[in-house]
């Protein structure tokens, strides 16, 4: 039932353009249910599987041209090294909601450092991590580090969790990696923080896709495999073409961004609506 909801939501959007503009317009007036909090999304997962792409492509979507604020690596290395809070404009203001960059894990990288990457995803989730903070492959953050944030507020903390998974990758994943990305995802489950998946790169995973965005529906074989592995169900898991070599917007890589967008927001809003509701 998952995966039939999955598609036709995916096949709704881009046969039907006005499900386009509805799920872009839901993006463009989302407000949180209160005033000044903004929803904070954290993304992570292997080294360049499409992080900061996604969130250029978000960037271009709703700025109507195509942006490059975030750096953006190769496939072989990481661009992002420090904790990056990125704030999209709306006219002389911002969206709601933030997008939170940090160092991919690296499939080659040893046990400990697995275990400190980890313990660096878990201090962001509970607002520990102040903006600008260098990330150490061989040491996590202590509390006496001036990047650590001992009194979190809410607008500290995450809210939803992104795995971001290059579609080309997700069946030469070592063993290793994904015990990484299961860890991580408990990290999150203890405190009941939402997560989701983005599949980017599936383009290059199949020719038909990079024919015809339209055919995005064919990585649902990929997606199927990657859920049972770790454990994301299928109808949270989201295929996407990020925005890289394109000069010029395209409606339909508008359409699958944003449609992953408004279910990531969704979902979020959902998560902060319980936490601020269990405060008062």
């Amino acid at each position: 039932i998952n995966i039939i909801f999955s598609l036709n939501c995916f096949m709704s959007v881009l046969e039907n353009p006005r499900e386009n503009s509805t799920d872009q317009h839901f993006v463009e007036n989302y407000k949180p249910e209160v005033e000044e909090q903004n929803l904070r999304i954290l993304l992570h997962g292997p080294v360049g599987a499409g992080k900061s792409s996604f969130i250029n492509s978000v960037n271009s979507v709703l700025q109507k041209r195509v942006c490059c604020e975030a750096l953006v690596a190769n496939s072989c290395d990481c661009s992002t090294k420090k904790y990056t809070t990125y704030r999209i404009k709306k006219g002389n203001a911002f969206y709601p909601f933030v997008l939170n960059d940090m160092m991919g894990l690296k499939f080659t990288t040893s046990r400990r450092n697995r275990r400190i990457h980890v313990k660096d995803v878990k201090q962001a989730l509970k607002g520990h991590i102040k903006d600008g903070y260098v990330f150490n492959p061989e040491n996590k953050l202590s509390k006496g580090d001036r990047y650590y944030n001992r009194t979190p507020t809410e607008n500290d903390k995450v809210h939803v969790l992104v795995c971001v998974v290059d579609a080309n990758t997700t069946s030469l994943m070592s063993n290793a990696t994904v015990e990484a990305i299961q860890d991580i995802r408990d990290e999150a489950n203890e405190l009941e923080i939402p997560q989701v998946a983005i599949f980017t790169k599936i383009d290059e995973a199949f020719p038909e896709i990079k024919h015809d965005v339209k055919n995005v529906y064919r990585s649902e074989c990929l997606q199927k495999r990657f859920s049972k592995c770790v454990g994301i169900p299928i109808n949270f898991i989201f295929p996407v073409k990020n925005y890289h070599s394109e000069t010029e917007l395209n409606p339909d890589m508008d359409a699958i961004i944003m449609n992953a967008m408004r279910h990531i927001i969704d979902i979020g809003n959902d998560s902060l609506n319980r936490k601020l509701r269990s405060q008062t």
